[in-house]
């Protein structure tokens, strides 16, 4: 069956304790902002609408980093059980709020070097392939960001736990279409990893 994506929004989950960092990996500075502040940036310049962020822990403080940005926040109260309540939360408060919506763009705030290309060409390989997701490819894993049409949001609904959504793109490989991110393996987990992120740019 084929889907077509007329009206799509981003979500991006930010609510995360960032417990193997030790401090929030949300407000680590990066280009002259921080990680929730450029996510928000790149988001915004695909000029998709709407941007939804999704905070839990330290929600005033990433609220705050977020002031001056034209994003929708909203706070998930179940943040502590993990990514899949944040899911829920962005997927559920886009439903409500955006009916027009029939696909989303799922992203983190810890990929710093996600771009407006690669937003723009996780919608355009959907347009072509007319699959019912998007995801990019890094580590010969699927993740995020990604793209799902509205077919898929009831199975994101039953996410539950600190898990993504990468079991679902996994059990439908036949729904899922891809494109190659292999800066996506950059992610943000320790402060090892945010060394390596301010040499790599110094």
């Amino acid at each position: 069956m084929e889907h077509q994506v007329h009206h799509c929004g981003i979500l991006i989950l930010a609510a995360g304790q960032s417990s193997r960092l030790g401090s929030p990996k949300q407000l680590l500075a990066f280009q002259d902002t921080t990680l929730i502040g450029h996510a928000a940036s790149v988001a915004l310049s695909t000029e998709l609408q709407p941007v939804l962020v999704v905070v839990g822990a330290n929600a005033p403080a990433v609220r705050e980093a977020l002031r001056n940005q034209p994003v929708q926040v909203v706070q998930n109260p179940g943040w502590e059980e993990g990514m899949a309540s944040s899911i829920r939360v962005g997927v559920k408060a886009l439903q409500e709020g955006y009916p027009e919506l029939d696909g989303v763009i799922c992203m983190v705030c810890d990929q710093p070097f996600v771009t407006k290309s690669l937003l723009l060409c996780l919608l355009k390989e959907q347009a072509a392939t007319g699959r019912a997701a998007v995801a990019s490819r890094y580590g010969g894993k699927l993740g995020t960001p990604a793209l799902f049409h509205r077919s898929f949001w009831p199975a994101l609904m039953q996410l539950t736990g600190d898990t993504g959504a990468r079991k679902l793109l996994a059990a439908q490989p036949d729904q899922v279409a891809v494109v190659d991110f292999e800066e996506g393996a950059a992610d943000i987990d320790t402060q090892e990893d945010y060394e390596r992120l301010t040499h790599r740019k110094n």
